[in-house]
C-alpha cells in the first residue's frame, strides 16, 4: 500500500511534463533530427528512471518493470 501511494505521487509530476514525442512535435522535428532527438531523450529518460527512488529500492523483475514503464511514459508513443 505504501509503495503504491509513493508511485502515484511520483508519477504526477511526470504526467505534467510533456514527453519526448510531444517535445519533438512542438519543435517540428522530422527525419534524422527527430530520430536523434528521440534517441537522446530515451537515453536520458532511462538514466533518470534507473536512478529514481523506486528503482533504488527494488530489485530484479520489479525494478525492470518500473524502468520500462517509467521510460515509456517519458518517451510517449
Amino acid at each position: 500500500m505504501m509503495i503504491m501511494v509513493q508511485v502515484q505521487a511520483q508519477n504526477k509530476p511526470a504526467a505534467q511534463n510533456p514527453n519526448c514525442t510531444v517535445n519533438a512535435t512542438e519543435k517540428k522535428l522530422a527525419g534524422a533530427a527527430k530520430n536523434s532527438f528521440m534517441q537522446k531523450c530515451e537515453r536520458d529518460a532511462r538514466t533518470a528512471c534507473e536512478n529514481d527512488e523506486i528503482s533504488q529500492r527494488t530489485n530484479g523483475a520489479a525494478k525492470e518493470a518500473h524502468i520500462k514503464k517509467c521510460v515509456r511514459e517519458a518517451v510517449g508513443s
